[in-house]
């Protein structure tokens, strides 16, 4: 019988993976090696966390619903060594975490399936931390996976993209259909590799510079890179940049941003953004 006899919580987006040939996939697309530091985000009722503790030997899980949480360790008992964290993910503090585990300062690598509500956060959030993070494999609603790999020129290319993009490979793997949850969710799901740059391949000079310039762009997407960035920068500047001020966002590649917000940081005082 199943420990876990609390149905899923639709305030916490929770839709629990039951499919095992997805499961397996997962797992195999991870590929835990010895002396990874693996870190589950929601394991809900276990269906990735046990695999992985049996494969690995040792997880740490971060978990929101404090029913889940007896029946998590209960149920990982013999398996091997499980640590939960319980916690908003939030909250969580992924440099502190890679840096705890004895060994001194190190990298963890982050797995889940997302609660689609709050997915967007959680890949800022883990963004904020990427130093701290080898890579993560993580669950989310196939739109959403389709908006973060994809480039310039779809339909879908937006601020996510290009603000993931500019820090991670990001490697759309495999799609996963609604029968494979309890209760079904009603889209489609995927399953997403995103590897961290070393920070020199970044070549970000101003971070926060960037991420307005990547907020304003994509605003409103109608409008041109003029319009839309007239409170950062000026049509000249654009231009200086080797950029088409008449050009729209979902026209410009990330390299193309990251220029563009490397030169506005290098303008003199009196002509730099506010």
């Amino acid at each position: 019988m199943s420990p876990f006899k609390a149905p899923p919580k639709k305030n916490l987006g929770q839709h629990f993976l039951t499919d095992r040939r997805f499961i397996d996939l997962i797992v195999l697309a991870v590929d835990p090696q010895p002396g990874d530091r693996l870190v589950e985000i929601g394991p809900g009722q276990g269906a990735i966390t046990f695999p992985l503790l049996r494969r690995h030997g040792e997880l740490t899980v971060i978990e929101f619903d404090r029913d889940l949480i007896t029946p998590l360790m209960e149920a990982s008992e013999g398996l091997g060594r499980l640590t939960v964290i319980h916690k908003d993910v939030l909250q969580v503090d992924f440099g502190k975490l890679a840096s705890d585990d004895g060994h001194g300062a190190g990298q963890i690598r982050l797995v889940g399936n997302l609660p689609y509500n709050i997915s967007s956060p959680i890949l800022f959030h883990a963004l904020e931390h990427a130093a701290a993070v080898r890579d993560m494999h993580f669950m989310l609603q196939k739109e959403v996976v389709d908006r973060m790999a994809c480039g310039p020129g779809s339909k879908v290319y937006g601020r996510l993209g290009v603000m993931l993009q500019a820090y991670c490979t990001v490697t759309s793997l495999f799609d996963v259909p609604p029968e494979a949850f309890r209760p079904p969710p009603k889209v489609d799901s995927a399953v997403v590799r995103l590897v961290p740059l070393p920070a020199a391949e970044v070549g970000i000079h101003d971070h926060a510079l960037y991420a307005r310039v990547v907020r304003d762009a994509f605003g409103q997407r109608r409008k041109t890179l003029r319009n839309a960035l007239s409170q950062v920068c000026s049509g000249a500047d654009i231009e200086e940049a080797g950029l088409r001020p008449d050009a729209r966002a979902e026209q410009i590649a990330v390299a193309e941003f990251k220029h563009l917000a490397n030169h506005l940081s290098a303008l003199p005082p009196d002509r730099r953004p506010a």
